[in-house]
């Protein structure tokens, strides 16, 4: 089921974030089929989510527009340019802030890009004070990441992909060892970010009211292995999003139900039997 596509009315986000293009996409580790015939195009500067059972490949899909993982059959494009190994046009936030690193500062995390690009002492450090200031951080930039709480240690880690202004933001369930109520905080403040910033924006997450809050477009993956597109939803609520508004209620019971029936084929995959419940739809993410 493909649900009508509405246009992006935000001002000023198609000239800043790319468009990505994957054709016919099967990704196989040896023997292991992950993913197959996927097609799916992702307009300059919108927000997509992607949602599916654990293990379906949605980590592996995003690796590959990456650049991480090199497909088996097809393609994947940023602004019709095929990718060829690493993306120059994306930047990579991943769900555990491990990846930050522990000997540096906050600051010197975040401009740890720009100083690779060869960016003087002074320009590190009016890009890590603008990018900290826009996570909610202005006053961090001295402590270590083992200072900071866990929802601080992930705005600092989306503060460092920012700095180094990608046009594409892959983003691995960033928020999914954060508590409920850290999680709705973070939500808002990436909603806010991301309409300041036009990026084009493809999140991986396993929660419905994450994807309904964030996405432009919700894109369901079936269970694997050979997993593919399901279904694409569109959300045209007004941002910020209101959980009580009717369309967001009637969106989160079809992707629901959507989401546990190919929660019940990868369990039964797996060799369950009986009738599950819905434990799996929001559990946490098996990487592939």
């Amino acid at each position: 089921m493909t649900v009508t596509t509405s246009d992006i009315t935000r001002a000023g986000t198609a000239d800043k974030g790319v468009s990505v293009h994957i054709r016919d996409l099967d990704i196989n580790f040896g023997t292991a089929e992950i993913v197959s015939g996927i097609d799916l195009a992702v307009r300059p500067g919108e927000f997509v989510c992607l949602l599916g059972p654990s293990g379906c490949g949605k980590s592996t899909l995003l690796s590959a527009m990456a650049g991480f993982v090199r497909p088996t059959a097809g393609a994947i494009s940023c602004d019709d340019v095929d990718i060829d190994g690493g993306n120059r046009h994306a930047g990579m936030v991943f769900q555990s802030s491990e990846a930050l690193f522990d000997w540096m500062t906050v600051a010197q995390n975040v401009a740890y890009g720009p100083r690779m690009h060869g960016a003087k002492k002074a320009e590190q450090a009016r890009i890590a004070a603008e990018y900290l200031g826009m996570v909610g951080l202005p006053h961090a930039g001295a402590k270590f990441p083992a200072q900071l709480s866990g929802g601080m240690r992930q705005r600092v880690q989306i503060a460092r992909v920012l700095a180094n202004q990608p046009s594409l933001v892959l983003m691995d369930e960033p928020f999914g060892a954060l508590d409920a109520q850290t999680r709705q905080v973070l939500q808002t403040e990436l909603d806010k970010i991301w309409r300041h910033t036009g990026c084009t924006v493809v999140f991986v997450t396993h929660d419905i009211d994450e994807a309904l809050t964030l996405a432009d477009r919700v894109v369901v993956m079936t269970a694997g292995p050979r997993a593919r597109i399901k279904s694409v939803y569109d959300v045209s609520a007004p941002r910020p999003r209101d959980r009580a508004n009717p369309e967001v209620i009637e969106l989160y019971e079809q992707l629901r139900d959507d989401i546990r029936a190919e929660v019940v084929a990868a369990l039964r995959n797996q060799g369950f039997e009986g009738e599950p419940g819905l434990a799996g739809v929001r559990g946490e993410e098996e990487k592939v």
